[in-house]
């Protein structure tokens, strides 16, 4: 399957690529390290030709399944991923925040390999590419197998921004008309639904870099503004205003964020 995989592959452009080279690197130094994983570190990263080939073979490996298995998933994923450049520069934009926001992480290749929700969410801008090209079926398919395998359910008609951490990511929830800006971080068990079996716009808009904590619900077709706070646990149903922390059950406004960016700070003490 491995040499199948790797005579579908298109040679990419000879461009350096920083974050690739840096990936290879950590490649090679932990194949040394631990022999166990030699040969998936190979097949994952260093025989791989491009950042394009390797996210297409990762997330077939991860996704495939006895209804599509893995070679004729990566054809289907490496579609979108080489045709629209947006997905992959969304793709190096999520992986730096995630290695610039979680202090457990130590290198662009642990993300890449070990993270669910980075996965999560590379596979979903792909669900989201075949949504908006007609191919809704396929696209919930997508939907579905990232729900059995990474625990995480984000619908293919979501919008959302570039540079985004999923902490965890266990029990996230992003429904059908929800929107985030760029640079938000949300952590597990993070809901952003809607408010009962209304149709058309009913679930919530997230502002550019807005955090939101653990386990907090925000419902509706409400508005969280840019640079927001969220406090674990928390139930958002109204509007919050930019640079705005809140919390509780039902979240209360309890003062600003008290930083610029507090999805890049990460703070969670209120």
């Amino acid at each position: 399957m491995v040499e199948q995989m790797t005579s579908t592959k298109i040679e990419a452009k000879n461009t350096v690529d920083p974050i690739w080279q840096a990936m290879r690197q950590d490649a090679e130094h932990w194949l040394v390290e631990e022999t166990a994983l030699a040969s998936w570190l190979q097949t994952a990263v260093l025989e791989q030709n491009s950042f394009q080939t390797a996210l297409a073979f990762l997330l077939s490996a991860k996704l495939g399944s006895s209804e599509i298995n893995p070679l004729s998933l990566y054809q289907i994923l490496y579609e979108p991923i080489s045709q629209d450049l947006d997905i992959i520069e969304s793709a190096r934009a999520d992986l730096s925040a995630t290695y610039e926001r979680d202090p457990a992480c130590n290198s662009y290749l642990e993300p890449f390999i070990f993270y669910k929700g980075y996965q999560a969410v590379q596979a979903y801008r792909i669900a989201h590419w075949m949504w908006h090209q007609g191919r809704k079926t396929l696209a919930q398919y997508i939907q579905s197998r990232v729900s059995e395998t990474f625990q995480v359910d984000i619908h293919p008609a979501a919008k959302i921004g570039k540079g985004i951490m999923l902490d965890h990511a266990t029990g996230v929830v992003i429904g059908e008309t929800a929107i985030l800006g760029d640079s938000v971080s949300l952590l597990h068990g993070v809901t952003l639904g809607g408010t009962g079996k209304d149709r058309g716009d009913r679930h919530p808009k997230i502002g550019t870099g807005t955090m939101i904590g653990a386990g907090a619900a925000v419902l509706g077709n409400i508005t969280v503004g840019n640079c927001c706070r969220i406090g674990a646990g928390s139930v958002v149903v109204k509007d919050v205003p930019d640079n705005t922390s809140v919390a509780g059950i039902p979240a209360i406004e309890i003062g600003e964020s008290l930083c610029d960016q507090p999805a890049m700070s990460m703070d969670q003490k209120f």
